[in-house]
């Protein structure tokens, strides 16, 4: 079936009673000389409802895919954006108050009103535009101006009284230590935006394409808002907030990460398809309604800079809130079955104290070591190894693997002979085929038996073999931090026995970023 087409005078017509409500809310916007006066809730809302729907409306038509009307359809959304991105704004300036935050290096409120006035100026410079358009277009643009006071916002001084009877919970530990290690796992996902903070203008450009992009900072942003409707779902108007007057401060910055992630969202968004994107070959194309480098200035400046800010005040304040809930247990596993606490499962198991913020330590043969430290954790192999020689010492003896009377074999093929006897009983692990044995024995004196022990020992050190001893090690912390731990052992310390990448389990997606 062959599609329909509208005649440009039909549309002329149904456009013009659709976007009346919007073309005089434009010419308010274009009339008034007083920004401040443009900076309510009522005014926003009423752009980016009316603004939204014209666009849907341009949208079912095709009006994005037509020359004639393309530049028309783009200032509608740009109305929706800025309008978006003024009510965030004005929603953050009217409710830090009761956000509770922690003090900053910075000084928000300036911060957030000097980009409000920013984000009102593009709204005005596109109500200009939009009418031109609309005039050039041939629609009615209402000749009455709305009445002001229909959009100013009185806002009553202090609150209702708090009179609802307040929930009980079970355990305000739990909701504590699942919110912070929430944040905290949000934390570790919002590396990289934050990492955007520290950027010269002249990589914006690089870091919009990449971690920055319209598709990141959306995901990031539902993430924080579900972390927020959990804690309203289950936390707010709970005894909790009682008990623990940090949850508050918490939820505060929750929110306000979770805002400012929705700012940068619609900066992103903007930048992506309106400023990078050419809207058509007509001579109706027009100039972007910002510079695309005031955007990115805004970008960066406001929403990033302060994301990483506030992510960073709440990750110590959700440390000192574990540590106070801390439930201090032990439990067993085993070491790294390759060559014990190496580069890869020190920093693993580090990463894992470090991102609880909690102390945890480690016991082996009665010593103790600091296993938030990956240099305390290198320094138990000299004891690992010290027990896996011991242990093939032993071992070789029991069995009965050097005889007496070969006093006179050559040392080198008693050698082999062994290895192959412990590999074949699966206590030994060959790292290299064929065994390549140094030309001269490690001892000069002395028996067959203690000179193979001492071969064995160099093989060892040199990484060709490793005793499989299934040896233990205790972690004495947090129950939290322990969980993660002996995920962590079950994994094989993500590697397999060989030393080759092993895929953590999703519950320690955190220790990959």
């Amino acid at each position: 079936m062959a599609p329909v087409t509208v005649t440009d005078n039909n549309f002329q017509i149904q456009i013009s009673k659709r976007a009346g409500t919007l073309l005089g809310l434009a010419k308010h916007l274009s009339q008034c000389h007083s920004s401040k006066k443009l900076m309510t809730r009522p005014l926003m809302g009423a752009l980016l409802s009316e603004s939204t729907q014209v666009e849907e409306f341009l949208d079912a038509c095709g009006a994005g895919r037509n020359c004639r009307w393309c530049a028309f359809r783009s200032l509608t959304a740009a109305i929706k954006h800025f309008s978006d991105l003024s009510y965030e704004l004005l929603h953050i300036r009217h409710t830090l108050p009761g956000y509770r935050l922690l003090p900053i290096e910075r000084d928000f409120v300036e911060a957030t009103d000097e980009t409000l006035e920013f984000t009102v100026e593009v709204l005005q410079g596109v109500a200009k535009r939009l009418l031109v358009k609309a005039d050039n277009l041939g629609l009615v643009v209402p000749s009455r101006s709305l009445r002001e006071e229909s959009y100013t916002e009185e806002l009553p001084v202090g609150q209702l009284p708090r009179d609802c009877a307040t929930r009980r919970v079970e355990a305000v530990s739990e909701s504590a230590a699942r919110l912070t290690t929430a944040f905290l796992n949000l934390a570790v996902e919002s590396k990289y935006v934050r990492a955007a903070s520290g950027a010269k203008p002249k990589e914006y450009v690089s870091y919009a394409a990449d971690s920055l992009s319209e598709e990141k900072l959306r995901s990031l942003e539902l993430q924080f808002h579900n972390l927020q409707s959990l804690y309203d779902t289950y936390v707010s108007g709970s005894e909790a907030e009682q008990l623990d007057t940090d949850l508050p401060v918490l939820r505060g910055h929750i929110s306000v990460v979770f805002h400012l992630l929705r700012t940068a969202t619609l900066f992103a968004h903007h930048y992506e398809r309106h400023v990078n994107k050419r809207l058509c070959d007509s001579q109706s194309r027009q100039k972007p309604v910002v510079e695309a480098e005031l955007l990115l200035d805004m970008l960066m400046k406001y929403s990033v800079t302060h994301i990483n800010l506030y992510i960073g005040c709440a990750e110590h304040l959700c440390h000192e809130m574990l540590k106070r809930y801390a439930e201090v247990v032990e439990i067993e596993v085993p070491v790294p079955p390759y060559r014990g606490f190496h580069v890869r499962p020190s920093t693993l198991v580090s990463k894992i104290a470090l991102h609880y913020g909690s102390e945890l330590q480690m016991e082996l043969d009665d010593e103790v070591y600091d296993a938030g430290s990956p240099l305390e954790l290198f320094r138990a192999n000299e004891k690992i190894n010290a027990n896996k020689r011991r242990w093939l010492s032993a071992e070789i003896v029991r069995l009965n693997l050097v005889q007496e009377g070969w006093g006179q074999k050559d040392t080198n093929v008693v050698v082999r002979d062994v290895v192959l006897a412990l590999a074949a009983r699966s206590k030994l692990l060959l790292y290299e085929q064929p065994l390549q044995l140094p030309a001269e024995s490690a001892r000069k004196e002395g028996t067959l038996l203690e000179k193979v022990i001492d071969e064995m020992a160099r093989l060892l050190a040199m990484g060709q073999i490793d005793a499989d001893t299934k040896l233990t090690a205790k972690f004495i912390g947090d129950r939290r931090v322990l969980d993660d731990i002996e995920l962590l052992a079950e994994s094989g310390y993500g590697e397999d026995k060989f030393g080759n990448n092993v895929r953590l389990p999703e519950e320690l997606a955190y220790l990959r970023r």
